[in-house]
């Protein structure tokens, strides 16, 4: 009996290691080698949790043979009445058993360590369920597909830059002058010659249409002056990031003041005089006028808001002021002038009789303390529109693409003559924009990836910026921003940066603040993070594709689509107002 037994456990062995390789070839993610990044913990514990399965596995295995081998026939059920086929088939039962109970443990097991990368990122494994950068780095074209990729798809020739910037500045200043002659001196705004801001005008502009971004600094008119007034939500500065999360956005204040107004304490001016009172400081004629001033003070702009000055009113009034100034240059031009986009008052098209469209977008602007940083109504193109952002009408967001553009034009004196840190960004712009038409928005904006590419800018040799090191730095980038997200931390560039721009006047109260993170949102906004780390993640597996694909289309075939789609008349009703004429 004993030499069944020992028949019999070689068959039963065969029969567990069966069912393990069976296991192992339809199971590869049990026993796979780990393709992730060998410093991850995950991996580490996967394998060590592996080595004590197979251990304990194997001492059970080594325990049974033992006991096995010590029992009677008696012991184990079986008569001695000479019937060896029975034995065996008892034996044999109790391999069986064993091995299905093995596979059971090993299917329960495999099922709890299988890699998370490859399912929804929950709330509880957000931070653990990231994809190792190994394989899309390993993914990532070599430096002449990005070339060719670049070159045939992403790239904006520069002649066509410079024939939009023409046009629309031309226009634009003839259209400011026109409005100064329509507005009354003592009741409208004074407006400023116009600045380019954005990413037409950084020379890395993408996105079709392409659109000229331009603000144009106001102030009220005399005697008053406007101050700017700082708010600090959640203890930092704000500014206009475009995180793409609401309440995401700081704000400041700009508030309206009048320097003579009771420069003498008198109170004639908000008192009911009594008619055979006069008063002393001033005399008749003088307080005729400053009752005149103070019915006067009703038509202000900013009389609902006071002292306060309010978006909706600004905007309404810039959009009143545009319209009339057409209306009197607008013979002089072969072209049409609208609104194309109501949400957004100053977002203007040039349609010409061929039916060509060029876009441009004039923000009436609040200047900060003599500096180049500014309030605005409304954020550029670059950043998307919320529309649950600020309830608050006088809240006005900032924007320092001033000094942003200043600093780039500075490093390209540094880089060498042919850079690819404007290549790496308008990469990453590209399939962005290509993967959010495939998945929808992200909460990600370009304004992000520029803000990561201008950290990585002072961090990096100017040398290393060359056109031939364009692979490394676009890894570079996408690593950054991977990092960034996963961390739920961007600083801005400027604000809380005490070694950057030292020559630039940036004020103090920005340059000493605590840095502003541009993730902040996404720490509190779960959802928001998880559809934004899904449309990174599915972007980054992608690219080696969307280089391929777009990078057989014929990339002026993109542009003609897109401006037809503009061109042609709106679906519905809304979408006719919105592109109605300035005439």
């Amino acid at each position: 009996m004993k030499a069944m037994c020992w028949v019999a456990m070689p068959v039963g062995i065969l029969a567990v290691c069966l069912v393990m390789v069976v296991t192992v070839i339809n199971q590869p993610f049990t026993f796979q080698e780990a393709r992730w990044n060998g410093e991850q913990q995950q991996e580490l514990e996967t394998l060590r949790r592996m080595k004590e399965r197979e251990e304990h596995l194997q001492a059970e295995m080594w325990r049974l043979e033992r006991e096995l081998a010590e029992s009677s026939p008696g012991e184990l059920g079986l008569e001695s009445s000479g019937e060896p086929g029975k034995g065996q088939e008892y034996s044999w039962n109790l391999w069986s058993a064993l091995s299905v109970a093995a596979f059971l443990l090993l299917e329960i097991w495999r099922q709890d360590t299988e890699p998370r990368c490859l399912q929804e990122v929950t709330d509880e494994d957000e931070d653990s369920g990231a994809i190792g950068e190994s394989w899309w780095c390993a993914a990532l074209p070599d430096h002449w597909a990005l070339v060719r990729f670049y070159d045939k798809c992403v790239r904006v020739p520069g002649a066509e830059l410079s024939r939009i910037k023409e046009l629309v500045e031309g226009c634009a200043d003839d259209l400011l002058e026109s409005l100064r002659s329509v507005c009354n001196r003592d009741l409208d705004m004074e407006v400023k010659e116009c600045i380019g801001i954005g990413s037409l005008y950084e020379n890395w502009r993408v996105r079709r249409p392409l659109v000229c971004d331009l603000i144009v600094p106001f102030t009220p008119p005399e005697p008053y002056q406007f101050r700017a007034e700082v708010t600090c939500p959640g203890g930092g500065l704000g500014i206009a990031s475009g995180g793409g999360v609401p309440g995401e956005l700081g704000t400041g204040m700009v508030r309206v003041i009048n320097p003579e107004e009771d420069s003498t304490g008198c109170v004639c001016g908000r008192t009911q005089l009594v008619e055979d009172m006069l008063c002393l400081v001033h005399s008749e004629n003088a307080l005729e006028t400053r009752l005149a001033g103070s019915e006067q003070k009703d038509q202000l702009l900013w009389s609902a808001t006071a002292p306060y000055l309010g978006k909706t009113q600004v905007t309404q009034w810039f959009q009143r002021a545009l319209t009339k100034a057409w209306a009197k240059i607008s013979h002089k031009y072969d072209f049409e002038l609208s609104f194309r986009d109501l949400e957004r008052p100053g977002a203007l098209r040039i349609r010409f009789r061929s039916g060509k469209t060029v876009h441009f977008s004039l923000l009436p602007v609040v200047e900060f303390e003599n500096s180049d940083v500014y309030f605005m109504p409304l954020l550029g193109s670059d950043v998307p529109l919320l529309g649950t952002a600020h309830s608050n009408d006088t809240a006005w967001p900032f924007t320092f693409a001033v000094y942003e553009k200043r600093f780039l034009k500075m490093m390209a004196k540094k880089l060498p003559e042919s850079s690819c840190h404007l290549m790496c960004l308008q990469i990453v712009s590209f399939l962005h924009e290509k993967q959010c038409n495939l998945t929808g928005a992200s909460g990600l904006s370009q304004y992000h990836f520029k803000t990561a590419l201008l950290h990585l800018m002072i961090s990096q040799a100017p040398g290393a910026w060359h056109r031939s090191c364009l692979q490394p730095r676009l890894r570079d980038l996408l690593r950054y921003l991977d990092k960034a997200l996963l961390e739920k931390r961007l600083n801005h560039f400027i604000i809380g940066n005490t070694a950057v721009l030292p020559d630039f006047d940036i004020p103090d109260n920005f340059r000493s603040a605590e840095p502003l993170n541009l993730f902040r949102g996404f720490v509190t906004h779960r959802a928001c993070f998880r559809k934004a780390r899904w449309t990174w993640t599915e972007m980054l597996r992608n690219t080696a594709v969307l280089v391929q694909e777009y990078g057989l289309e014929d990339p002026s075939q993109n542009g003609i689509r897109e401006d037809t789609a503009q061109q042609q008349s709106p679906a519905n009703p809304r979408d006719r107002e919105e592109g109605r004429s300035l005439s």
